[in-house]
């Protein structure tokens, strides 16, 4: 109900795409929020350790039925650059050891910053109700382990490129929602990618992100390595209280 609500509220007054920009704000202490385009941050990742990351909002479109999309391969026949996507879950209450059997949810937008299963309103304008591209579910190894194929996410206007994460343990309770940044500045992924056809004028960088910018250790920032032509790794170590 909390997310119907959460949802709904959204609708109400939705006329233009800066709603996204809202739904996808992080409320600091004080009451304020941050925007801004930014610049390309040099922040040194220390993914890895043993830290909980940050819990972050689910929405605006989080997947509606993600039991019903229990796959490896995410892409749906959208175009972009290959991405595979391997995030490690462990055990904050076992020396982040890892955590076999943990259900993992991901979803993430388009080349072009379009998420599916949502659209033809002023959240997004494009229509997408009727598919599901770029949604997925696995249940983590021996090793800890889940791996997503799906393209290279694009942006939309307010936010960095990111991931969106959904954790549950084996019986199905919530353990953890996050959001996955990309690294930035000169030779990253997402240099090269260089924001598809509409390039990065207009941007919004981690350190002027709504969600990333008080992260100021990195641990929300994947590790991506690649290239164009062989496609690109994602690497996230996440760790849950189980």
């Amino acid at each position: 109900m909390e997310r119907k609500n959460f949802i709904r509220s959204l609708m109400i007054g939705a006329i233009s795409t800066p709603v996204i920009i809202d739904a996808c704000k992080k409320t600091s202490t004080d009451g304020s929020t941050t925007s801004g385009s930014g610049t390309a941050g040099t922040t040194t990742s220390t993914n890895g350790s043993c830290t909980v990351a940050p819990t972050e909002t689910e929405g605006p479109f989080p997947t509606k039925t993600p039991a019903s999309f229990v796959r490896s391969d995410i892409t749906d026949g959208k175009t972009g650059y290959k991405l595979t996507t391997k995030i490690a879950i462990g055990n904050i209450n076992n020396s982040c050891a890892a955590l076999a059997g943990a259900i993992v949810d991901i979803w993430h937008c388009d080349a072009e910053g379009n998420y599916s299963e949502y659209g033809g309103s002023g959240m997004q304008s494009t229509n997408y109700q009727s598919v599901h591209f770029l949604r997925g579910r696995q249940t983590t190894d021996a090793n800890g382990l889940v791996t997503f194929t799906s393209i290279f996410p694009g942006w939309y206007s307010g936010r960095a490129t990111h991931i969106h994460v959904h954790i549950y343990n084996t019986a199905g309770t919530s353990l953890s929602i996050t959001q996955i940044a990309f690294p930035e500045g000169s030779g990253t992924a997402l240099a090269l990618v260089n924001g598809y056809s509409k390039g990065m004028n207009g941007y919004t960088y981690n350190n002027a992100d709504n969600v990333f910018s008080d992260d100021k250790t990195g641990i929300e920032i994947a590790t991506v390595t690649g290239s164009l032509t062989a496609g690109f790794e994602l690497n996230f170590k996440l760790n849950v209280k189980a």
